[in-house]
């Protein structure tokens, strides 16, 4: 995506059960920001340095540019991405 002329790299770390990894990637979806989906229930080397980055194990962990986010923050999240606080 791009906001204010910038293109974010976005990759979340999520598993299959986990409700918000689900509402992560749909708030993604819905705001047209495109993502990388890694699913560390199956993907143990990305789930190994998904813990080595962040130091936590907890899904969803959202990787924007240089930033990690854990947890589903869509304050964060549209700070990162330049999406105005009042969007949804």
């Amino acid at each position: 995506m791009t906001s204010q002329g910038k293109t974010h790299s976005v990759t979340v770390f999520s598993t299959p059960t986990c409700p918000w990894c689900t509402r992560a990637k749909q708030y993604l979806t819905q705001m047209n920001i495109p993502f990388k989906d890694v699913n560390v229930a199956v993907d143990q080397k990305s789930a190994m340095e998904m813990i080595r980055k962040s130091g936590q194990m907890g899904v969803p962990q959202l990787w924007i540019d240089d930033a990690v986010v854990v947890g589903f923050d869509q304050g964060r999240i549209n700070h990162l991405l330049g999406i105005p606080a009042n969007t949804l």
